[in-house]
């Protein structure tokens, strides 16, 4: 069987972006042999798709199950990005998945010499503020999040919207200590202590920033970048009120 095109992999995740029909992996899952081409694929996508213009994304994603593993990164459409509280009842999701997140803000401009010499030590030097984060994950696929991985990962992670809560001064705390509580509807409410993946949020910074400047793009102060779920991947309905609380932080909420 011939191994399917790019191209054709990237023109069915822009029809499913503009309401056409959920994208196959099954039969388009080939023409993706590495992270390398998943990246390639989401850059295509956000050219068809005139995301950004030409520009360095604003915001981002990234993060990964621990830090021996490989982290995986993708820039998020602007129009998905929304202030909290967010009303999100007419936006188009298959599905509403709900992560709850630290997001991190750039203080000042980074190029690609600055990220290559960063560690996450020095990194966090560069972050000027924090805020709560919801992510509402979705997919392009018909499989949903049962698409192999790098379907996801072309698909920028299985992003659908991110809502951001009120910024105040970044500062080094006890992760291990920090509290999120998450409440979707009637559903009891979840509750979770230092459970982010990383064990700090920003430890990731370092491989984010040599990621987003690869190509000699400078990310410009005020860059956003959300840091991984600390609740997994919560299950939402249409209708249902999101709030996640992270305590001495803030909150953040949006209307399904």
């Amino acid at each position: 069987m011939p191994t399917p095109s790019l191209d054709a992999l990237v023109s069915a995740l822009v029809q499913a972006r503009a309401d056409g029909p959920a994208a196959d992996a099954e039969g388009l899952a080939g023409s993706l042999p590495d992270a390398e081409t998943a990246y390639a694929v989401q850059r295509a996508c956000g050219e068809a798709l005139g995301w950004f213009g030409g520009d360095a994304p604003p915001h981002w994603k990234s993060g990964g199950p621990g830090r021996d593993s490989v982290l995986t990164h993708a820039p998020l459409p602007t129009a998905g990005v929304w202030r909290s509280p967010a009303e999100a009842s007419r936006w188009p999701f298959r599905l509403r998945g709900i992560e709850a997140e630290i997001a991190l803000r750039l203080a000042r401009p980074v190029d690609r010499e600055q990220a290559a010499a960063l560690t996450p030590e020095t990194a966090a030097q560069l972050v000027d503020a924090m805020t709560v984060a919801i992510e509402i994950v979705d997919s392009r696929w018909a499989q949903g999040l049962d698409a192999p991985a790098l379907c996801k990962l072309a698909d920028l992670q299985s992003h659908g919207a991110l809502v951001l809560g009120d910024w105040l001064p970044y500062a080094p705390r006890d992760w291990s200590q920090q509290i999120c509580r998450v409440q979707i509807g009637t559903q009891p409410e979840v509750v979770r202590r230092g459970s982010h993946s990383l064990g700090d949020p920003a430890w990731l910074l370092p491989q984010w920033l040599r990621h987003a400047t690869r190509e000699g793009q400078t990310l410009p102060a005020g860059s956003v970048v959300t840091t991984g779920t600390w609740v997994g991947i919560l299950e939402a309905r249409a209708g249902d009120l999101v709030t996640a609380r992270f305590d001495g932080i803030g909150e953040a909420g949006v209307q399904l």
